[in-house]
């Protein structure tokens, strides 16, 4: 007999669900998360910083970049609802992503989700840098092995999301030959670790609020919303430091009262991002960046006067 999800037709499939052969493109594209794309724009970072992106060349070479990880995260994204699949059915929220709805055929995002993780390293050996290829292979390897086993270990799931994020900001200075600067990567690594840890906070306030919306991870069962918090405020505290060390260190001129200047928007971006978290709506960060406008105009800006103090 074929289990029935409440809710959902049958084997976990919401009813109403379009199968239609026109809706599986539509589908397809669902399931890889462009949303989620945003992200990507990390690549960028380490040029923007150094400011090369006003050189077409450097540009397009980052725009090259970004469309890799986005195929490569995208082909990481079907297999991990490949195999998170029965979790995801019985799911209040989640049962709705297409391989989980039977929109997308198992089979066929096993076979695009392994041609776009193969592809995304493969193509990018097109840029002629040896090391992109590494970052965008790791970066698969990585994620591939938080899918299988690592998001099951606490703590070790919010150092690899983390990490994962960090090697695309790693791989935008690398594509264009940027040096990475101390300042830059312990930047990037805490406000990473603080993104995730934000979203795991998040997610276990909202177990702690209602019923189970169904099957919950292991690892979110092992936090507290306490250690979440600490935590949060460790990464938002070093994170805040060091980035005023960076500013302060800058050359005299107006280059530095730009870059002083920019301490005041970066530490009210940290705190709308605290904000938002402790009101529960870091589940899902894309959605932040996109939908809060107070944020949206802190990060305007800030990438103002870091940009100013970067060319003038």
């Amino acid at each position: 007999m074929t289990s029935v999800v409440p809710g959902t037709g049958s084997g976990g499939i919401p009813p109403g669900a379009r199968r239609g052969p026109a809706s599986l493109p539509l589908a397809l594209v669902r399931a890889c998360r462009p949303r989620q794309w945003l992200k990507n724009l990390l690549v960028l970072a380490a040029p923007a910083a150094a400011g090369v992106l006003s050189d077409p060349r450097p540009l397009l070479t980052c725009a090259a970049v970004f469309v890799l990880f986005c195929a490569a995260a995208s082909g990481t994204y079907l297999l991990n609802d490949v195999r998170d699949i029965e979790r995801d059915r019985a799911h209040e929220r989640k049962r709705h992503r297409p391989i989980a709805a039977g929109l997308v055929p198992v089979p066929l995002a096993v076979a695009v989700g392994i041609t776009l993780c193969v592809l995304a390293p493969a193509a990018s050996l097109a840029l002629g840098e040896p090391l992109l290829t590494g970052v965008i292979g790791g970066y698969v390897l990585l994620t591939l092995a938080y899918t299988r086993y690592l998001k099951d270990v606490a703590v070790c799931d919010l150092v690899v999301v983390a990490a994962c994020h960090v090697l695309r900001a790693v791989a935008g200075g690398v594509a264009v030959g940027v040096p990475l600067t101390s300042w830059f990567v312990i930047v990037v690594s805490l406000a990473a670790l603080l993104v995730v840890v934000g979203k795991r906070e998040a997610e276990l306030r909202a177990l702690g609020e209602g019923p189970a919306n169904g099957p919950v991870r292991a690892t979110l069962r092992a936090y507290t919303p306490t250690y979440l918090s600490q935590t949060r405020t460790m990464a938002s505290a070093a994170m805040v430091v060091t980035y005023c060390l960076w500013a302060l260190e800058q050359d005299g001129g107006a280059q530095n009262l730009f870059h002083v200047g920019s301490i005041v928007p970066f530490i009210m971006f940290v705190l709308r991002y605290n904000l938002l978290v402790d009101r529960g709506v870091g589940e899902e960060p894309e959605e932040i960046a996109l939908r809060d406008r107070p944020l949206q105009l802190i990060l305007v800006a800030l990438t103002a006067l870091v940009g100013l103090g970067i060319h003038l």
